[in-house]
């Protein structure tokens, strides 16, 4: 149809900006991909990690916010990985081929790891909430993001305090043959040795076994203070079980991957008060703390469940995500990746801000106990 025909007075130049207004006017779809085990034992973990993400883009998208001038439409695309490194480089190619504005995942270190590259060839940015295995942000990458403190920091503060604070003298370990597992009970041995603890032990299982009678039994006639477990839940649940079946009492301590409120159940409630000395890779306090219980409180009567572990760093991952392209004004990675890079923003689980590796800037862990089956906090450390 000729529109000038119809409208003599209206030139060519002002249809024109007619169309660039009607365009402007149209919202803009941001696509957050998300990846994390929705399959398997660590199936609990990868809901609340996925749970952070949709409470984040739903607040977007009631917001309004305006990304270039134009009102952004945020849409989750959410990826199941299994926590297995295959299928994880599935999932991260089929995000790449969805086109994603940005990723916030993985859950575990041995899928985050090899799906980094994939996104890095793509020029995508990853947020990771929940990775810490030290390679994760040192593979090169400048699309490459971590929410969390490390296991050199995690492992390595869990070990001092075994010596330190619990006064263990000697001391075994076990991991799960992850890349997770296998890095957290290394810096974790690294750190009693230099602290002057002796290795008792050192045996490994893996992430789905269920029965460890042989190496506990091998564990108890070595008398250890302090037994560190390198692994998730699913496995340190059913360890500590048996641990109480064969009268083992010692300590027992782990990374973040034990230290969930899945834990007491999963052990059929056999957790006896203060046993268990866990850390997780983060934590608020002081004036953030009033954040964080908002937060919490706010999730639960959403998803009608307790915060996991992990929830509230994929949801500010998400925030200081939109954030970026609100700064740049674009959704376009090659735009938007600088600001990210330099960014410092409020979240609720602090501020969060990156250094030159895409690791957070004074990253805090979090002390924990077990009493009465409930998880407690102990201290704050950086």
């Amino acid at each position: 149809m000729n529109m000038t025909a119809f409208f003599p007075r209206l030139s060519l130049l002002a249809l024109a900006c007619v169309a660039v207004s009607a365009s402007a006017a149209e919202p803009i779809v941001v696509k957050i991909g998300h990846v994390a085990a929705l399959s398997g034992p660590a199936a609990h973990l990868g809901r609340d990690n996925e749970n952070g993400v949709r409470m984040a883009i739903e607040e977007l998208n009631a917001k309004g916010v305006q990304i270039g001038g134009r009102t952004a439409k945020f849409e989750l695309l959410a990826e199941d990985d299994g926590g297995d490194p295959k299928q994880g480089t599935a999932a991260a190619q089929k995000l790449v081929d969805s086109k994603v504005n940005g990723v916030v995942g993985h859950l575990n270190s041995g899928t985050a790891i090899p799906a980094a590259r994939i996104y890095s060839e793509a020029g995508i940015p990853q947020i990771a909430p929940s990775v810490t295995n030290p390679r994760y942000t040192r593979q090169g990458f400048k699309t490459t993001f971590r929410m969390v403190a490390d296991d050199a920091q995690l492992g390595g503060t869990l070990g001092r305090y075994a010596v330190q604070t619990l006064k263990a003298k000697t001391v075994a370990v076990i991991d799960d043959r992850t890349a997770y597992g296998q890095g957290v009970a290394t810096e974790f041995e690294k750190a009693a040795k230099a602290a002057g603890a002796t290795i008792v032990k050192r045996e490994f299982t893996n992430d789905k076994a269920t029965d460890f009678t042989g190496i506990l039994t091998g564990i108890k006639a070595a008398k250890p203070d302090v037994i560190f477990y390198g692994g998730m839940d699913a496995v340190g649940g059913p360890m500590l079980r048996q641990m109480k079946q064969l009268g083992i009492n010692s300590k027992f301590m782990g990374g973040d991957g034990v230290c969930t409120a899945e834990l007491p159940k999963l052990a059929s409630g056999q957790v006896p008060d203060n046993q268990v000395i866990c850390a997780i890779a983060g934590g608020v306090e002081g004036a953030q703390k009033p954040v964080m219980d908002k937060f919490k409180a706010d999730f639960k009567k959403k998803f009608g469940a307790e915060v996991q572990i992990y929830s509230p760093y994929t949801y500010d991952a998400t925030k200081v995500m939109a954030e970026a392209m609100v700064k740049a004004g674009s959704a376009d990675p090659a735009k938007y990746l600088p600001v990210l890079a330099k960014i410092s923003y409020p979240g609720v689980t602090g501020t969060i801000a990156f250094d030159e590796k895409g690791d957070i800037k004074n990253g805090a862990l979090t002390l924990y106990t077990f009493k009465g089956g409930k998880r407690e906090e102990l201290a704050v450390v950086r």
